[in-house]
């Protein structure tokens, strides 16, 4: 006579635990297929390990596998597996009390075996999950060696039942009442064999054992289909877990495309794999083409995260760096501390370790690519180049080998890109720092009279138009015992000897003049200073050495209205204008017409370096009142009368110069 169901009281904590799970544990409902295959595949683990003590346990040439039996007529879903099973009393105590399992209670007592404890499943509490999706779940195990079953039925609601039962063999069978479909609350139809298909692929692919659906019964079929068979539903085939000498290059760029959704081929594939104090296998991908959203806030890492080959996170950003969002992959651990959820890795060493060495995995593979396939390294450059600058200025554990890979602009050729390495062979003598000038464009910068005087004596000019250059050159002071030096910050002292000291006599004698200026201009500028950097042009505007360059006070005031900092003006002493300028102030230290050609040349400065003049009303006011100017002092024409007799000269200006007139231009 079967026994009466008896009645028990989930504990409080249980109870408090249940409703964490079904409202705000799991980020994505369909999550409790992957805890409750997870839990079997656990449990067939366990069945084995005990057979090798135990043989009678495991019957010769089984196969133990995990069957899904959706029912879309009753709503249900059923989980089958012939692992373990538990007994009675296991049922009450692992089921009824808080994050209790047997899977984890036999790691404990075999912690102490070396390798036998890492077949032994981890977690408990994923069997409530089941919850967020049905209305009602009964369980019916056997445990191995014995000939009693036992069921457990509970609505989740504090309380439920367990009474005796029948089962032909050992194992746990998972029967889910489903709640209705409610697609706004992520509940899908869990009855469905398409929808089974997808989050098995998802989240379960790499199960070591077939996770079995039943071939469609003919009722179920539309008239004029074939029924679909029985089959298996993952892989089962890790390419991690595969010598790297048994996989194809075609089986590569397959799992790759998988992951990824990009159906190009990878880049590089970096298949590793680690054992000691840290377990770990990955295989890595870098991308041949970045992810259209890389440089977006939100972007999230395509590195997917696996615990004894079940997927715990699609997007794992704690395995590698922030910089290293563009790798794509697997990385399988199977102890690996998660939170309760299995969705979030915990704070812990052996996640340090691994994201240590999976770094550097990286990096030895782009250095290689560097010194041995450089038009590969540079097809990579040019698409996640930029990504590799950010880890120049987040990554500090790693900066001297990220400054090695770096691929540059120069004035060197056009389309060439160089590495510092490079740059600092080509050196010539008497060239003691790296130099550089950042900006919007290569031609931005090549018009730039501040790099006159380099381009004279023949040094090259590090070209960085990415706005991330900025935080490179800002972060990083020197490499290999060069300074980097900007070409439009500080002072550019480059002559040396007799040339120094005359240059130091210059100085003296313009300082009354550029005082001048300066107060005229100290709106603007804080100084007014002959330039070591000038051969042609007449000024150029510079920035100290720790002030913001032009190029990032643009970035960091897009969108607002920003207050200019204010610059330093260079006057170059030999050039006509800024001498014709500094004899008329020599004539009379008041004339009205210096301090308007000083504003004129800073407004040209300006837009020399592809900026807007501080006052464009003004500026143009200025240049209308020049044109006016060379047109009145222009010959006339042949045959025109001119309106004033050499006797009787016009009246001159009160802006024209009494040297020639020139136009404050390059």
């Amino acid at each position: 006579m079967p026994e009466q169901a008896q009645q028990f009281a989930f504990q409080a904590e249980v109870q408090r635990l249940l409703d964490l799970v079904i409202h705000s544990l799991y980020t994505d409902k369909e999550i409790f297929l992957r805890e409750l295959v997870s839990n079997a595949s656990d449990a067939i683990d366990r069945l084995r390990f005990e057979a090798l003590t135990n043989s009678e346990l495991l019957p010769e040439g089984h196969e133990p596998q995990i069957r899904l039996v959706p029912d879309k007529e009753n709503r249900t879903l059923t989980i089958e597996d012939d692992g373990i099973g538990m007994t009675r009393d296991e049922v009450v105590r692992n089921i009824g009390t808080i994050a209790r399992s047997g899977t984890r209670e036999a790691l404990e007592q075999l912690k102490e075996q070396d390798g036998a404890a890492n077949l032994i499943g981890q977690f408990g509490v994923g069997f409530y999950s089941s919850f967020m999706v049905a209305h009602r779940v009964e369980l019916v195990t056997r445990k191995a060696g014995t000939d009693e079953a036992v069921r457990w039925e509970s609505a989740g609601d504090g309380s439920f039942t367990v009474t005796e039962a029948e089962r032909d063999r050992p194992g746990t069978t998972i029967t889910l009442h489903l709640k209705a479909v409610d697609s706004e609350n992520g509940i899908e139809d869990y009855a469905d064999r398409w929808v089974l298909s997808r989050i098995v692929r998802q989240h379960a692919d790499f199960i070591t054992y077939p996770i079995i659906l039943p071939a469609e019964k003919p009722e179920e079929v539309p008239e004029g289909e074939t029924p679909e068979p029985e089959k298996p539903l993952n892989s089962m085939k890790p390419i991690w877990s595969r010598p790297p000498a048994e996989v194809t290059q075609e089986e590569y760029a397959d799992f790759y495309k998988q992951i990824s959704h990009d159906w190009s081929e990878p880049l590089e594939t970096i298949h590793t794999r680690a054992e000691g104090l840290v377990e770990y296998q990955a295989v890595l991908f870098l991308p041949s083409r970045a992810a259209t959203d890389m440089y977006y806030p939100g972007f999230k890492p395509n590195l997917r995260l696996y615990v004894k080959r079940m997927l715990v996170r699609e997007n794992s950003e704690e395995l590698l760096p922030r910089w290293l969002r563009w790798v794509r992959g697997a990385v399988d651990s199977p102890d690996l501390p998660l939170n309760v959820s299995r969705e979030m890795l915990q704070s812990d060493r052996h996640v340090r370790q691994i994201r240590r060495a999976l770094t550097r995995k990286v990096l030895d593979t782009l250095k290689k690519m560097l010194e041995n396939e450089r038009a590969k390294y540079e097809t990579f450059w040019r698409e996640l180049g930029r990504a590799v600058k950010e880890g120049v200025d987040s990554d500090y554990e790693n900066r001297d080998t990220l400054l090695g890979l770096l691929l540059l602009g120069s004035s060197r050729e056009a389309e060439a890109l160089t590495t510092l390495k490079e740059y600092v062979e080509r050196m010539p003598e008497g060239q003691a720092d790296i130099w550089y000038l950042t900006g919007t464009s290569r031609e931005q910068i090549e018009n730039s009279p501040a790099l006159e005087t380099f381009r004279d004596r023949g040094w090259e000019v590090l070209y960085l138009t990415d706005p991330v250059d900025e935080l490179v050159v800002q972060s990083v002071t020197e490499y290999e015992g060069k300074r980097l030096r900007s070409a439009g910050k500080g002072a550019v002292e480059l002559e040396a000897g007799e040339k120094k000291e005359e240059g130091e006599e210059q100085k003296k004698e313009f300082e009354p003049f550029l005082g001048t200026l300066q107060k005229r201009l100290e709106k603007w500028v804080k100084e007014v200073r002959l330039s070591g950097r000038l051969t042609k042009s007449p000024a150029v505007l510079v920035v100290s050495d720790h002030d913001y360059s032009p190029q990032l006070e643009r970035l960091l005031s897009q969108g607002r209205d920003g207050v200019r900092q204010r610059r330093i003006l260079e006057l170059n002493a030999g050039h006509p204008l800024v001498q014709g300028l500094r004899r008329r102030f020599d004539a009379d230290p008041n004339d009205a017409v210096v301090g308007d050609y000083g504003e004129l040349l800073l407004g040209w400065s300006l837009l020399a370096e592809g900026s807007e003049p501080h006052d464009p009303v003004r500026f143009t006011q200025l240049v209308a009142g020049l044109m006016e100017t060379g047109l009145d002092a222009a010959p006339a024409a042949p045959g025109a009368t001119p309106e004033a007799s050499a006797d009787e000269p016009a009246e001159a200006s009160a802006s024209e110069s009494p040297e020639e007139t020139t136009t404050p231009t390059g």
